[in-house]
């Protein structure tokens, strides 16, 4: 048996599922949790919980550290200075979770991060949970800002 480990899932290659196709493998799937990074685990009207904690109020997510300093109590209260925050932990991409639906803010709002060549994706909180999951799978260097 073979163990092949790709970006904290191990995989299990068994020997060939028959003698007349000696080139087909089974392959298992299963999770590697030995990663100390920071994955949502549950999402809900009003919560978020990241690696078994929950947060019931705004926070951001990087896959090394929970920010409950960030501030802003729901999408109109955002302002240029919400957002020169996120400027100080320098991701590639920020994923706007913008509560049970999606909103965009005002690009003024975020000229700073644009302008620093951080991408900004706006999207409903649930989708950005999964979202930042799939990202920070990958290595990518992704915040998620979740308002709640």
């Amino acid at each position: 048996m073979k163990l092949l480990i790709a970006k904290g899932v191990i995989l299990t290659e068994h020997t060939p599922v028959s003698k007349s196709s000696k080139r087909r493998t089974r392959v298992k799937l299963h999770l590697n949790t030995s990663i100390n990074q920071n994955i949502f685990t549950a999402c809900g009207a009003g919560y978020v919980t990241v690696n078994g904690q929950c947060f019931n109020q705004s926070i951001v997510v990087t896959p090394e550290q929970v920010f409950n300093d960030w501030n802003p109590q729901d999408f109109d209260a955002l302002t240029e200075i919400h957002f020169a925050y996120l400027l100080t932990i320098r991701p590639e991409i920020i994923l706007l979770g913008t509560g049970p639906r999606q909103r965009f803010p005002h690009p003024r709002l975020y000229h700073q991060l644009t302008a620093a060549g951080i991408g900004v994706e706006s999207m409903d909180t649930p989708a950005a949970c999964r979202t930042y999951n799939i990202l920070m799978s990958e290595d990518r260097k992704v915040a998620a800002a979740i308002l709640l």
